[in-house]
C-alpha cells in the first residue's frame, strides 16, 4: 500500500449551481506523493458512486501510471460520500433530505478550489475519472482547459443517458418506498429497500457475459444470490440519505448544463481542446461504447480505446479485475507520454 495523507479543506459558504448556498461546506481528500517545485506534477482522480478516497489505491504504485514517486496524486471526495459535505454531516439547515442538489459542475468547482487554494497547484498533468468521476472529466476538459493538460474518462459519458437515468430512477424510487423515509431521513436502511437496491446493482453493474461464463462464481460465491449479498455489504455502511443524494447528482450529470454552454452538448464537446481519452468497456450496461462513439466526432483531441472485458461497468473499478486494471494502466502510461497541446 502506498503512503498517503488525508485531509479536509473548508470551502465556507459555497454557492451551488442551483443558487443554493451550502453552508460551511468542505471537501475531503487523500493525496499520494509530493509536489514538485513548480507545483504541476499533478494527477487528479475523484471518487465515484459509492467511492471513497482510498479506493483508487489499486491504480497507484511504483512503475504504474499513477506513480507517487513521480506525481502528486490527489483523490478528492465527491460531495455526498460522507467525507465531503453530505446529508449526514452538513450544517443543520442542510441535514438529511434538506441537502440540496449538487451537480458534477459543483464538484469540479470545489475540486479546483482545493487544488489551487489548499495546495497552490499551478496546473494538472492529468485529470482521470471512473464512472461519475469520469463524467467530471468532461467538465474539467470543457470548462477548465486553462488548468488541466489532458483528461481521461473510464466508463463515463458527457451526459447521463436516458437508459442510465431510468436505472438511477429505480435506485431513487426504491429508497423512497421506505416507510420511515420522510420521518428519519433514511438514516438507517430498511432491509427490504437494501435488498432491492443490491438487486438493481447486481443486474446492472456486471454484464450478462460475466454471469453466463460463471465469472461470478468463486470460493465464497456459489450463485447470484451471493453476489446480491456482497453488494448489500457495499451499500450497507452508507447512510441512505447520502446515497440518495449521490444518485440525484448522477442523474443530473450534463457537461452542457451551465451558463457557458446553455444545454448545447455539441458545443460543450467541441470546447474540449486538450487531449481527451475515452476508455469505455464493451459490455458496460451503464455507459455504452456507442455513447462515447457518438461524442468522439466533436472532440478534436479525442481518442477512444475499448476495454475488451466481460466485467461490464466494473471493468473500470480499481481492483475489480487485474487484467482490466493492467489494460487501463497501459493506456494511461501511453496517454501521459503524449505531448499536451
Amino acid at each position: 500500500m502506498s503512503a498517503s495523507t488525508t485531509g479536509r479543506y473548508e470551502l465556507g459558504d459555497f454557492q451551488l449551481q442551483s443558487d443554493v448556498v451550502l453552508r460551511d461546506a468542505f471537501i475531503g481528500f487523500r493525496s499520494y506523493g509530493s509536489l514538485n517545485e513548480s507545483r504541476d506534477n499533478v494527477i487528479v482522480f475523484p471518487t465515484w458512486y459509492t467511492g471513497l478516497n482510498d479506493q483508487v489505491e489499486p491504480y497507484i504504485g511504483s512503475g504504474k501510471a499513477l506513480d507517487p514517486r513521480k506525481y502528486f496524486i490527489v483523490v478528492p471526495d465527491m460531495f455526498t460520500n460522507g467525507s465531503s459535505s453530505s446529508p449526514s454531516n452538513a450544517h443543520e439547515m442542510h441535514k438529511g433530505l434538506n441537502f440540496p442538489l449538487v451537480t458534477p459542475f459543483d464538484n469540479v468547482k470545489a475540486q479546483r478550489r482545493l487544488l489551487e487554494e489548499n495546495f497552490g497547484i499551478k496546473s494538472v498533468e492529468l485529470m482521470v475519472g471512473f464512472s461519475m468521476s469520469g463524467q467530471q472529466a468532461y467538465h474539467w476538459a470543457a470548462l477548465h482547459s486553462d488548468f488541466v493538460k489532458r483528461a481521461c474518462t473510464i466508463c463515463g459519458t458527457a451526459k447521463t443517458s436516458p437508459h442510465n437515468w431510468a436505472m438511477l430512477h429505480a435506485y431513487k424510487a426504491a429508497i423512497e418506498t421506505s416507510q420511515d423515509w420522510q420521518n428519519n431521513n433514511c438514516e438507517d436502511w430498511d432491509p427490504k429497500v437494501l435488498n432491492v437496491f443490491a438487486s438493481i446493482g447486481a443486474t446492472m453493474a456486471m454484464s450478462q457475459d460475466w454471469y453466463r461464463d460463471g465469472l461470478h462464481l468463486t470460493e465464497g460465491v456459489s450463485g447470484v444470490g451471493d453476489v446480491i449479498e456482497n453488494i448489500k455489504g457495499l451499500f450497507k455502511p452508507w447512510v441512505p440519505a447520502n446515497i440518495y443524494a449521490q444518485t440525484l447528482t448522477w442523474m443530473s450529470a450534463d457537461v452542457s448544463n451551465n451558463p457557458t454552454f446553455n444545454g448545447d452538448l455539441e458545443s460543450a464537446l467541441r470546447a474540449i481542446n486538450i487531449p481527451f481519452l475515452m476508455l469505455p468497456c464493451e459490455t458496460d450496461l451503464y455507459f455504452r461504447v456507442a455513447d462515447n462513439e457518438a461524442e468522439l466526432p466533436f472532440i478534436d483531441g479525442g481518442k477512444l480505446n475499448v476495454i475488451r472485458s466481460k466485467s461490464g461497468h466494473m471493468a473500470g473499478l480499481p481492483g475489480f479485475n487485474p487484467e482490466d486494471d493492467a489494460f487501463i494502466n497501459r493506456q494511461l502510461i501511453d496517454f501521459l507520454q503524449l505531448h499536451a497541446y
